[in-house]
């Protein structure tokens, strides 16, 4: 299995923006992202001017499509614990994402380590904006803007974090020296109370759209978005509920086919509220160097993929009758897609994630395969979902018929021009039925966008639907803190109960 672009520990970091500080303009809508990995600009000579901004607000949009971010170390520690998900590939390959599967991990697991460093890189290089840009003589505007960025990146690897290990240590600037490396875990309070700032912060200065050339980037819809996932972890309902009433205002929109929806040129949609990108550009494999598609692909000669973070069969059996998004989300093994490929019956894996799937006749002749695949981040439809569970837990008969509102406009897309009594609209009014219904459509419309996990222990009942995978109740809830952290802060950082 070949990784690209595995970046040191940023502690040790002695080049500014290592792997990322040389820009390439190929004329695409995406090439902000065209990040030369060869070029290493020491700190002392960077942060002199715009292009040195624009520089480095590129290679923190490029560093959420590397490996800590979007392969194993994500399906490790974000999707593996669901009932959605299971390892997959051979039973011999990468055989440590079993331990995520039954809850046997520890605090040395190496995908928990990656996953850290994954986040407080991309939080390093956000910081390294915050602190040096604004003494760089360039347009208002647009300093403002890529500060705002910084923010909103800033605040997701926050979220990602907290989410996944509660308490963490908070650093909002790039240290002064190595005395103030060795920081203790913030409360889980503080980090979401940052967060919060971060994206508050953030949505007053960011554009709500784009030019072209700069599809992707940030947008004042994203930082509402996630400001609304964040208060709906700590369960501000009305906080939730005010956001995306905003969020619904501006101008997004339900795409109308949900299968087409995760294909390559449907990337960026009106649905789109915030994707990670990634692109394919030939003879640079440094640049194509996404592998969220390839380790989740269809395993075998035909498919090129790993074959990893497969659906479960208790996904497969939990959709409604005639559900769409079954067969627009699970690609099982003897069927043909949409677009024209064959899967073979033979194979290790009965089932395959169909929304990172990139048709055959799309994969590249070197690189990694799908590496042209966007990683879908905030949709729309989730937009609709929180409203409706804001609502709903707000209560009242406007915020009921509200709530029905917003969770009938994700059935009716999945539903289609199918007949009214697939997915028929829920209509019940009694505030419990329709938590659970708006949890289920929560489960059906987003599965295998490695939210599943989380969502059940926001809700209370990690043990009530995890049990039989192994989750043990007051433990299980979150990751260990890795114990490679712990051994380097001389004990300074402290465990996860349990581990």
């Amino acid at each position: 299995m070949k990784r690209y672009n595995k970046m040191k520990d940023w502690k040790k970091a002695t080049y500014l923006l290592v792997g990322f500080a040389t820009m390439i303009m190929v004329g695409c809508r995406r090439e902000f992202l065209d990040v030369d990995p060869q070029g290493q600009q020491p700190n002392e000579q960077f942060w002199q001017n715009e292009d040195d901004a624009t520089k480095a607000v590129n290679a923190m949009y490029a560093k959420l499509r590397s490996w800590e971010n979007v392969a194993f170390a994500a399906i490790a520690v974000e999707s593996m614990g669901s009932d959605d998900a299971e390892k997959g590939s051979s039973p011999d390959d990468a055989a440590f994402h079993n331990k995520y599967d039954n809850f046997t991990h520890t605090s040395t697991e190496g995908q928990t380590l990656d996953f850290w460093k994954g986040q407080y890189q991309n939080i390093n290089f956000a910081n390294q904006i915050l602190d040096n840009v604004p003494a760089i003589n360039m347009d208002a505007t647009l300093k403002n803007r890529y500060l705002a960025e910084a923010k909103f990146v800033r605040a997701y690897s926050y979220f990602r974090l907290v989410r996944a290990f509660g308490g963490v240590p908070l650093r909002l600037s790039v240290p002064a020296d190595a005395s103030e490396y060795n920081i203790p875990r913030s409360s889980a309070e503080e980090v979401y109370a940052a967060i919060e700032q971060d994206l508050t912060e953030a949505a007053a200065v960011l554009p709500q759209t784009y030019g072209p050339a700069d599809v992707g980037r940030a947008t004042k819809g994203a930082a509402k978005a996630l400001h609304a996932k964040v208060a709906m972890y700590q369960q501000k309902w009305p906080l939730v509920l005010s956001l995306t009433n905003e969020v619904m205002a501006m101008g997004y929109d339900l795409f109308p086919d949900y299968e087409k929806l995760f294909r390559v040129e449907n990337e960026n949609s009106v649905e789109s509220i915030f994707e990670i990108q990634a692109k394919y550009v030939a003879g640079n494999c440094d640049i194509s160097n996404s592998q969220y598609s390839e380790v989740q692909g269809v395993r075998g000669s035909t498919g090129g993929g790993w074959g990893f973070n497969v659906p479960t069969q208790d996904l497969a059996n939990f959709y409604e009758t005639d559900d769409p998004r079954r067969d627009a989300t699970i690609i099982f093994r003897g069927e043909t897609t949409p677009q024209g490929d064959a899967i073979p019956l033979a194979g290790d894996n009965p089932r395959y994630n169909q929304k990172s799937y990139v048709p055959f006749s799309q994969y590249p002749g070197e690189c990694a395969s799908g590496s042209e695949q966007n990683i879908r981040v905030i949709r729309f439809a989730e937009v609709l979902l929180m409203n409706a569970e804001a609502a709903n837990e707000i209560g009242g008969p406007a915020n009921v018929t509200q709530a029905l509102s917003s969770l009938n406009r994700v059935r009716q897309r999945a539903r289609g021009s199918l007949p009214a009594t697939v997915l028929p609209d829920i209509t019940t009014t009694d505030q419990a039925q329709l938590r659970q219904a708006i949890w289920r459509e929560r489960r059906a419309e987003l599965a295998m966008e490695f939210d599943r996990f989380f969502d059940v222990i926001r809700q209370g009942r990690g043990f009530e639907v995890f049990e039989d995978l192994g989750f043990v109740e007051g433990k299980n809830e979150l990751m260990p803190i890795p114990q490679n952290e712990i051994d380097i802060s001389a004990g300074v950082l402290t465990q996860n109960p349990g581990y």
